[in-house]
């Protein structure tokens, strides 16, 4: 498992922390690898309940690696990010995330499968694909209308503009709000009264909230060969070579 995933069991609560805050914890292709196989442990064993996705540092995750996914191999089904797409849109158990600071693309877009999702008071969401010339993925064109209606969810993806977390709350995309101070004990703590519930009643009424599996791995692979020739196309590469040559001069 990638060291810049780190993962902790306690009280029947598995947390699993992108731990790259230099980064801001934007995710290469090694640390999808470790999220992926972090759920498959967690899913294979008894004594976790519920699990918590967070992150260390500034913010929550700053979405992909360009360089390491450009680097990558071509967006297939073999590809880390499908793995971990997949295990996010099977996973059998209750699934929670504590959010905050720069919460961008798949950072945000991993979230609609998440059953219940604090943040900080502070967390800034975004999910810029179109204005990187791309789609958005983990089947977020079908989960975000379903959760915030069709009109809110081509306000924010078409536009791709940044929301703060009183939106979000407003939107129904998270559940709670918290100081950053208090944002790990409030997660903690909610998740492990997730855990506490009876297993069985609690696996058969998340299996009738969420939505047809079926149906989201098969959006999760359109939208996947969609984005993945967008990758070759001339408005992503304009688009990346911008963002690059802001991010030196920075």
């Amino acid at each position: 498992m990638s060291e810049q995933v780190r993962v902790s069991t306690a009280e029947g609560v598995c947390e699993v922390r992108l731990s790259r805050p230099e980064k801001r914890n934007a995710i290469t292709l090694a640390m999808y690898q470790g999220l992926t196989a972090a759920l498959a442990a967690a899913q294979a064993d008894a004594g976790v309940r519920a699990v918590l996705l967070s992150g260390e540092g500034p913010g929550f995750c700053a979405g992909n690696d360009l360089n390491d996914f450009l680097g990558g191999p071509e967006v297939s089904g073999a590809h880390p990010v499908m793995g971990f797409l997949h295990a996010l849109a099977t996973f059998g158990k209750p699934l929670l995330a504590a959010v905050h600071g720069q919460t961008v693309g798949i950072g945000v877009t991993m979230l609609l499968h998440c059953d219940l999702i604090v943040a900080g008071r502070g967390t800034q969401f975004s999910m810029p694909f179109v204005s990187l010339g791309l789609v958005p993925e983990a089947a977020s064109s079908l989960l975000l209308p379903q959760r915030l209606g069709p009109q809110r969810a081509a306000e924010l993806l078409l536009l791709g503009q940044p929301f703060d977390a009183a939106a979000a709350l407003s939107y129904g995309l998270i559940n709670r709000i918290v100081e950053e101070t208090q944002l790990a004990a409030e997660a903690r703590a909610l998740a492990q009264a997730v855990a506490r519930q009876p297993p069985l009643a609690l696996a058969a009424t998340r299996r009738r909230l969420r939505p047809d599996p079926a149906a989201t791995l098969a959006r999760i692979d359109e939208e996947a060969a969609t984005f993945g020739a967008l990758l070759k196309g001339s408005e992503f590469k304009a688009a990346v070579s911008a963002f690059l040559a802001r991010a030196k001069a920075r």
